[in-house]
């Protein structure tokens, strides 16, 4: 192993055994403020943690460029990760692979894309090439709906062009396109009564909520749309007809009318069910991001196609029903796509990467940085 190998190897396990779980990002923010720092950087926190009850804000740091002429860039991942996080441990194999110990998650989602950054800006300031400004974003948060960064005043970013590292799969993809994700919550109301004694009484609130599932799609609804009943709670006892019932889903679709014309079916369902019952329902629903898609014909594509043609990697343009900081980012006007930072297996203790994988997601932030001739 390399000496570069050997520290982008290190950085990357001491960023995993940093307990980050959203709403918990504390100890990981302050370390990523002190390396930001020690790189030059302009770092300072915003105060999101008190708006969302978590422990630390977004970071935001910022670097002027060298060359004025050149276009600036905007890098970005999140801080926080999905449970199991407590006690994570990177383990390297010899064949390369990077496992956790296998009772958590490994944190790859996002700490490959933060260590990623690090690395690729150090190579960066280190070639003595000419570069525009620099920016890093990283939110806490993403893993619940973006809450972090949608609490980030996104008039302090300068730069029109942003990379947001947090996607499986190999180094050398990047998402275009992304849905609307709309979630909801139902509340059946009924009347319970003994299921024994006097069925007759009692208004079954879990049979009114399973007869508007039973006819409402789901899964792939078409190439563009999928909808999704997620959970459902009712009852107090077997012997009981129960007078409440609870349900959560969500639609994602690439048109944003659709998914919420997935969600009003739902409802209309749920409704008609519950009255001919003689239920009576309380729905909510939320748009938790909004769909976008970045043209292909873009400078941010370009851009990115220009730095994986110098790395020697594909360059392919995906789309992602996957939701991301990214789409705060668009919400206003920049042009970002999100970009495969080498993780697979995510949000499961399967989850994994490669020692190979972080040192071409290293790279390729080199590139987009310098944003060299292909």
């Amino acid at each position: 192993m390399s000496a570069d190998s050997k520290k982008l190897w290190e950085e990357f396990a001491e960023l995993v055994s940093i307990d980050s779980p959203t709403y918990g990002e504390r100890a990981m923010a302050d370390v990523m403020k002190q390396k930001l720092t020690a790189l030059g950087f302009q770092v300072d926190e915003d105060d999101a943690a008190a708006a969302i009850g978590g422990t630390a804000g977004n970071i935001y740091a910022y670097l002027k460029g060298t060359d004025s002429r050149r276009r600036g860039i905007l890098l970005s991942s999140h801080l926080d990760t999905v449970s199991p996080a407590l006690g994570k441990k990177a383990v390297l194999h010899s064949d390369g692979g990077i496992t956790s110990a296998g009772d958590t998650v490994l944190g790859a989602d996002d700490a490959s894309g933060l260590v990623e950054i690090l690395s690729g800006i150090r190579q960066a300031l280190s070639s003595g090439e000419p570069y525009g400004d620099i920016e890093v974003l990283l939110p806490v948060a993403e893993e619940v709906y973006t809450k972090g960064s949608k609490q980030f005043d996104l008039s302090r970013i300068r730069s029109k062009t942003a990379y947001v590292l947090d996607m499986s799969g190999k180094v050398g993809s990047a998402a275009v396109q992304a849905p609307s994700i709309i979630s909801f919550s139902a509340a059946v109301t009924g009347k319970a009564s003994h299921s024994g004694f006097a069925p007759e009484n009692g208004i079954n609130a879990l049979a009114a909520a399973a007869a508007a599932i039973a006819k409402t799609p789901q899964g792939r609804l078409d190439a563009e749309t999928n909808f999704n009943i997620g959970t459902l709670t009712s009852g107090e006892a077997s012997n009981i007809v129960p007078e409440n019932c609870t349900l959560t889903g969500e639609a994602r679709g690439f048109d944003h009318e659709k998914a919420e014309q997935a969600v009003r079916k739902f409802e209309k369902n749920l409704s008609e069910a519950a009255a001919a019952f003689g239920a009576r329902i309380d729905f909510k629903a939320e748009t938790e991001v909004r769909a976008y898609s970045i043209p292909k014909s873009s400078e941010t594509v370009a851009r990115f196609q220009k730095a994986a043609k110098r790395i020697g990697v594909q360059g392919a343009l995906v789309s992602t029903h996957g939701g991301s900081d990214n789409h705060t980012l668009t919400s206003v006007g920049i042009s970002g796509i999100v970009l495969s930072c080498g993780m697979f297996n995510v949000h499961s203790v399967n989850e994994y990467t490669t020692l190979d994988q972080l040192e071409k997601g290293a790279a390729l932030v080199r590139e987009l940085i310098l944003d060299r001739e292909a």
